[in-house]
């Protein structure tokens, strides 16, 4: 039978096969082929006697994160907060692109509007073509909206520590009694709650994994692809990709770039070509065999 991997932990794989979960192991060859089954595969599974069961087979995957160790996500939720502790914009863009060159899609998530109403960062992801929302699991704010968002999707949440993504997942589906981590006042960032990564099944039929925060999510720096590809995962420079004076053009100080003159123009967000600036440099910094 076929079923998705929910929970990988101390050698085992918990198969959800049409609402049954078969605890499992891994057959030898993913070993011999330096194959590792990953939360989210979709898989075919044998079933023991006893109840127990192995992976045979791990089917073609639509994408696949290695850290935390995800595979077919069709959505990641972004939840970013303007209020303690307050998000770096730059994490935002990093795990956004990562997203767009693995084909996923993104929504970001303003948590504790209640506290503090990033406005401006608001406008600018909106801007750029993400859905973007406001969010308040403390009231309720924009929950209705999120789960409407991720319904019958697979989903995984992502924020720096403390940002409140076991919260809205607790807001999303009463009784899941996510544990919750405080935030520390000294250091204004919250205490790692999430230890592995583990899938939730929602009433509304969304598929959702909560995650480690933007610490341990994929590289600590870059988005794993060649420096020319960096442009890519910046929506927003669409339009002006093919209007830049010179082919080849890096978008960073180039005479006659178009992407510079959308930037000065207020059409992209300084925020943004900053971010894309500063992955940009870092993708030049990989060797290419490491990239591979």
């Amino acid at each position: 039978m076929e079923g998705i991997i929910f929970k990988a932990l101390s050698g085992f794989y918990y198969v959800d096969c049409g609402g049954r979960t078969v605890t499992c192991r891994a057959r030898g060859k993913f070993r011999h082929e330096k194959i590792k089954p990953l939360v989210g595969d979709r898989v075919s599974v044998t079933v023991q006697a006893d109840g127990s069961g192995t992976v045979d087979t791990v089917l073609p995957r639509k994408n696949e994160f290695q850290r935390p160790a995800v595979a077919n996500i069709d959505l990641l939720v972004v939840v970013a907060s303007g209020a303690v502790p307050v998000t770096d914009p730059f994490l935002i863009d990093r795990v956004v692109a990562m997203a767009e060159r693995r084909g996923c899609e993104s929504v970001i998530c303003f948590n504790k509007w209640d506290l503090e109403q990033p406005q401006g960062l608001f406008e600018t992801y909106q801007k750029a073509g993400f859905p973007t929302l406001r969010v308040s699991a403390e009231n309720g704010e924009g929950i209705d909206a999120l789960s409407t968002l991720i319904a019958e999707k697979v989903c995984a949440f992502t924020g720096n520590s403390g940002v409140g993504k076991s919260s809205i997942l607790n807001a999303l589906e009463p009784g899941f009694h996510l544990q919750v981590g405080d935030v520390s006042d000294k250091l204004g960032r919250g205490r790692h709650t999430t230890r592995h990564v583990e899938l939730y099944r929602l009433k509304n039929g969304a598929v959702v994994a909560d995650t480690p925060g933007f610490s341990s999510f994929e590289e600590e720096t870059g988005v794993g692809c060649a420096p020319e590809e960096v442009q890519y995962a910046f929506r927003e420079f669409a339009p002006y990709l093919d209007r830049c004076r010179f082919v080849g053009c890096a978008h960073v100080k180039e005479k006659g770039c178009a992407v510079l003159e959308a930037l000065a123009a207020g059409e992209i967000a300084q925020s943004r070509h900053d971010s894309y600036v500063r992955l940009y440099e870092q993708a030049k910094e990989v060797p290419e065999w490491e990239r591979k």
